[in-house]
């Protein structure tokens, strides 16, 4: 997470965008490729495969996130046991997994943008109009295209790939890549999301996974160490604890 690779990641945000903005029917035209006129669907949802291609990322990224979601609630039940992993990893892990495809994905774009999903636009047989992608007064009224949502939870594995040692890091990197690109074309195959969907959800995770470990990493006003990050988890559990304890003691007809 440096520097140079933010460079590449706003520069491919500004070439696709300003090309794709000014050519946008260039969209539709990479989704026509994945149209079968004959059948009238996409080839896509024609391959049983590709179900159970998107159960396996999902199941995938579900195994990453968990020793984090399970670090973090063991912390807070037993605040004096150890954690499972280092308390930033989880914090970091877990945040960017939030943030990402969980509100910044599903919440506030893929709910507000407009943008019609290609197999529902008149080119591929719907009656919906297509909009680029930088025009979010679409007809779609939620779920919408923009961004792509399956893509952002595997390009948020690019999280856990910068915790990697250094050694091993490019190709963990490259791995998210990879990973993140292979669902992002199952997904434009099946007439979900265009091709601009899954190129700024590849951005975006990575800007938010940059910029949240420079917070918990990099910058020295934000960051803090895994000693710490644990402390303030063992605090708030035993703030947890105690509030459910005065709460179950103090019910109407119960004796201290």
């Amino acid at each position: 997470m440096n520097r140079t690779g933010l460079s590449i990641a706003l520069t491919v945000a500004a070439l696709v965008g300003v090309v794709f903005g000014v050519i946008s029917q260039f969209d539709v035209d990479l989704s026509a490729f994945f149209f079968d006129s004959n059948i009238h669907m996409f080839r896509g949802n024609a391959q049983p495969w590709v179900q159970h291609s998107r159960d396996a990322a999902r199941l995938l990224i579900t195994l990453i996130a968990a020793p984090a979601l399970f670090a973090i609630l063991g912390k807070l039940v037993l605040p004096q046991r150890r954690m499972l992993i280092a308390g930033r990893a989880a914090l970091f892990l877990l945040s960017t997994l939030v943030l990402g495809p969980g509100i910044l994905a599903h919440t506030i774009l893929k709910d507000h943008w407009g943008r019609a999903r290609p197999l529902d636009i008149v080119a591929f047989g719907g009656g919906d109009h297509f909009t680029p992608w930088w025009d979010p007064r679409g007809p779609c009224p939620k779920d919408c295209s923009f961004i792509a949502g399956e893509p952002s939870g595997a390009f948020w594995t690019l999280a856990p790939a910068a915790l990697a040692p250094p050694q091993w890091r490019p190709l963990a990197y490259g791995a998210a890549l990879a990973f993140g690109a292979a669902v992002g074309v199952l997904r434009i195959a099946a007439g979900a999301h265009f091709f601009t969907d899954v190129v700024f959800a590849g951005v975006f995770m990575f800007v938010l996974a940059w910029t949240l470990h420079g917070l918990f990493y990099r910058w020295r006003p934000t960051r803090v160490t895994d000693e710490a990050t644990e402390r303030a988890l063992a605090r708030s559990g035993e703030r947890l604890r105690d509030a459910l304890a005065r709460r179950i003691f103090r019910r109407p007809g119960r004796r201290l």
